[in-house]
């Protein structure tokens, strides 16, 4: 009989895991694995903001998050910086400001590593219904964005031209983003959910034959991952969050060994 801990671990794992995936694809086609990053260490300034101001963490990065993602993409669309400046910019300052409001807090004990790596074993109930209730959320949200996100993908002038609103779009899906980097803090923590975004699609890029193929494989390796990473935590003592991360990457590198007539 499994520990309830390990049950429950197993559950937040895989509730992230299947939005995280699906999410992750388009993190992949348009490149923007250091957009999550960005949207991740600036994501500890919410932390830290929560507690001292008194209010969930999650709920800080969420919304620190969709400041951050807002405001990056007025800063490209207005070409006031260089992208890859205004991703430096804000994700080192958010992380730097963080440990620095942290610093006031020395009344409060604070598990550092379980907010930069993840406390997966920790997880309870409310975190529970917070992650199933903001994946659903996401989910449905990205379902009916699915169609025109592709088409913005794949070619964004001609969705504008076409008549789509290319700049809510994109704001929707980083919003989306910030949403998965909060609810992901328990399972692997800021500093690595841009690796469980990024992956499983990349892993499942090689075997997929079309962009929803791809979505439910990155879903299906993101869970996979998780019970893997559990169960060497478990076995070897390692850390829940980065044992994750080390087996998605395994699951990647074994899928890239494939032939490529086996994996077409």
């Amino acid at each position: 009989m499994l520990d309830d801990f390990l049950v429950r671990a197993a559950l937040g794992g895989i509730g992230v895991a299947l939005v995280a995936g699906p999410l992750g694809c388009f993190v992949v086609w348009r490149r923007l694995a250091y957009f999550g990053d960005a949207l991740a260490h600036a994501g500890f300034l919410g932390i830290a903001l929560g507690l001292l101001l008194g209010f969930d963490p999650i709920l800080g990065v969420a919304a620190t998050g969709g400041i951050v993602a807002a405001s990056l993409l007025l800063l490209q669309r207005r070409r006031l910086i260089a992208g890859d400046t205004a991703l430096g910019l804000m994700a080192h300052a958010g992380l730097a400001l963080g440990l620095v409001v942290l610093s006031f807090l020395q009344f409060l004990r604070i598990d550092l590593l379980g907010y930069l790596f993840g406390d997966l074993l920790a997880v309870g109930r409310g975190d529970l219904a917070l992650i199933w209730g903001g994946g659903l959320l996401v989910l449905g949200a990205l379902a009916l964005l699915w169609r025109p996100l592709l088409r913005i993908t794949l070619h964004e002038e001609l969705a504008a031209a076409e008549g789509l609103p290319v700049f809510a779009l994109q704001l929707a899906f980083l919003l989306l983003l910030a949403i998965v980097v909060a609810v992901a803090m328990k399972v692997v923590g800021i500093l690595l959910i841009t690796a469980l975004l990024i992956l499983p699609p990349a892993a499942a890029r090689r075997v997929a034959p079309t962009p929803e193929a791809m979505a439910l494989g990155a879903a299906l390796i993101g869970s996979l991952s998780v019970g893997g990473g559990l169960w060497a935590s478990w076995t070897w003592d390692t850390p829940s969050g980065p044992s994750i991360v080390v087996t998605a990457l395994l699951i990647f590198l074994l899928l890239q060994a494939l032939p490529r007539r086996l994996a077409a």
